[in-house]
């Protein structure tokens, strides 16, 4: 925990299989539920589109796997998590 917020640790590997298993059209299903750009989503699983979207939450640091990423906002990860189980559901 750190500042008094919790925090969960991933490997950046794994952050990104969660990216690539979402359904086509996710980024912008959980940029309009959050009120976010599709952009700063895409950053949350590792893009670089900070012209238009802003680092949300997610903090790398180098290691094995893609090295260890630190998400200390929940939001995103816990709506792609929610859109993962509905996509299986449906197949």
């Amino acid at each position: 925990m750190i500042n008094n917020y919790p925090m969960r640790v991933i490997t950046f590997n794994e952050l990104r299989r969660v990216k690539d298993s979402l359904p086509e059209g996710s980024m912008h299903r959980i940029a309009e539920a959050l009120n976010l750009r599709e952009d700063t989503v895409r950053n949350y699983f590792g893009g670089s589109h900070f012209d238009t979207g802003a680092p949300v939450g997610f903090h790398l640091e180098p290691g094995p796997d893609g090295g260890v990423v630190q998400l200390d906002d929940f939001r995103i990860w816990d709506l792609a998590q929610e859109i993962m189980k509905e996509a299986e559901l449906q197949h």
